[in-house]
């Protein structure tokens, strides 16, 4: 995954909505809202990075209102998917009971992420002294139920087998599966449910400019 371009707040909530097959309008964004815990979790994550972008003496009170409905939603999810998380637009999560995320992880544009998905730091003990890493998620990737990815970067449009363990880098467009998880072929059609159009991010722009969500 390449640094992410700077996608604004109606951008990234768009995309995820399209991912959920609402389509990108308000009219979608705000039925997502009401019917759906996983969307409200990314909804509100935006929201949160979007209010710690902002400047002036509105920033501290409103990312704290965002931060404690961010909070509720999931609580009633029951996942972990801290506000801090890099995450590119176009999420969608299935299910997501049990869904825990490190805060330092980095998730792409158009990723997949199934119920008890686990994202974590791994440690290495050294000489020098404890040395941490944060999985990574290319753009496309495909996570199945119970999967662990520990530390290490997927590269875009893998496909993660349910309960695989991964504790070593993936190439592009590899299947893994197993614990420990290997490569066990190649991924000739990505999985990407409902794709987001967010690789030009002016393809994007476009999409949020003809179907408005507040921002």
């Amino acid at each position: 995954m390449q640094d992410a371009p700077r996608y604004t707040y109606r951008q990234t909530v768009a995309a995820d909505a399209v991912r959920y097959g609402g389509g990108s309008g308000l009219g979608a964004v705000l039925k997502l809202l009401a019917s759906n815990r996983m969307f409200r979790v990314t909804f509100t994550l935006r929201s949160c990075q979007a209010a710690n972008r902002m400047a002036g003496p509105l920033r501290k009170p409103l990312l704290a209102a965002c931060r404690l409905l961010h909070r509720w939603t999931q609580h009633s999810a029951a996942m972990d998917l801290p506000w801090e998380t890099e995450v590119g637009p176009g999420l969608r999560i299935l299910h997501g009971w049990g869904l825990v995320v490190n805060a330092n992880a980095r998730i792409g544009a158009n990723v997949t992420l199934f119920h008890g998905v686990t994202l974590g730091q791994k440690d290495d003990l050294l000489p020098s002294g404890r040395v941490t890493h944060y999985p990574e998620l290319g753009d496309g990737v495909w996570v199945g139920p119970h999967a662990v990815v520990i530390g290490v970067s997927i590269g875009d449009e893998c496909i993660v087998a349910a309960s695989s363990v991964v504790t070593k880098p993936m190439p592009r467009r590899t299947v893994v599966a197993g614990n420990p998880g290997k490569a066990v072929a190649e991924v000739t059609i990505p999985d990407i449910p409902h794709p987001a159009p967010v690789g030009p991010a002016a393809t994007v722009a476009a999409t949020a400019a003809a179907s408005p969500v507040p921002g």
